[in-house]
């Protein structure tokens, strides 16, 4: 079983070059079609995604009360199948597709970098937070210290308060893991045209060391 997804192709028609986006609780793929323009990459083609669970007029990866385990299992392991099947369908390299979440989106994404048993492009993580990051260690993939991380937060953060996201991140980083940690003057958003240039630049950064 694949999940719904929706694609936006480059500019660049030829562009081997992919990014997955992953949603937050409540939204869909719908609140990410504002994305390639905004973000002005005509080499990049995107795979809008939907969680699978339906919330109110949304999506969900996971339950948001009680045991959030179960959920993000189930999700990482349909969302592995739809990029699977994607990458076999599109003729697309791991190592050409990044992945981007905000917030449930997030951590969906940090699952993937961690566990994804291919070598990913860059992964990009929103106002999110790390489930379980001993288990993330335990069971990472023979990739996963070669994977490229960004993660963005804001300082004022009402859902998700930036302090404990910031502590599980330097953990990673000590254990050897290429996160890179960027905090804004933001609330649970995106910070506007601010925070797309740190998007682009960790972007046009890692095409850079991909390209021979």
């Amino acid at each position: 079983m694949s999940l719904d997804s929706s694609i936006i192709k480059a500019a660049n028609g030829d562009s081997p070059y992919w990014m997955a986006v992953l949603h937050g609780l409540g939204d869909s793929m719908e609140g990410y079609r504002w994305m390639p323009d905004q973000m002005r990459l005509p080499w990049l083609n995107y795979l809008l995604i939907n969680a699978p669970d339906p919330y109110f007029t949304g999506y969900s990866w996971f339950d948001i009360e009680g045991d959030r385990e179960p959920g993000i299992c189930r999700s990482r392991d349909l969302l592995f199948q739809t990029l699977d099947t994607f990458r076999s369908q599109e003729s697309v390299s791991a190592d050409h597709l990044f992945v981007f979440g905000f917030s449930q989106g997030c951590v969906m994404t940090l699952e993937t970098g961690f566990r994804y048993p291919h070598q990913l492009a860059g992964c990009i993580g929103v106002s999110g937070f790390i489930h379980r990051a001993d288990a993330l260690v335990a069971d990472q993939s023979s990739h996963a210290k070669q994977q490229r991380f960004l993660m963005t937060h804001g300082t004022q953060d009402p859902l998700i308060p930036s302090g404990p996201v910031k502590d599980q991140m330097g953990l990673l980083q000590r254990q050897g893991f290429n996160f890179k940690w960027q905090e804004y003057p933001k609330e649970h958003t995106i910070y506007g045209e601010v925070e797309l240039q740190c998007f682009r630049e960790f972007l046009e950064n890692a095409k850079v060391d991909i390209e021979p």
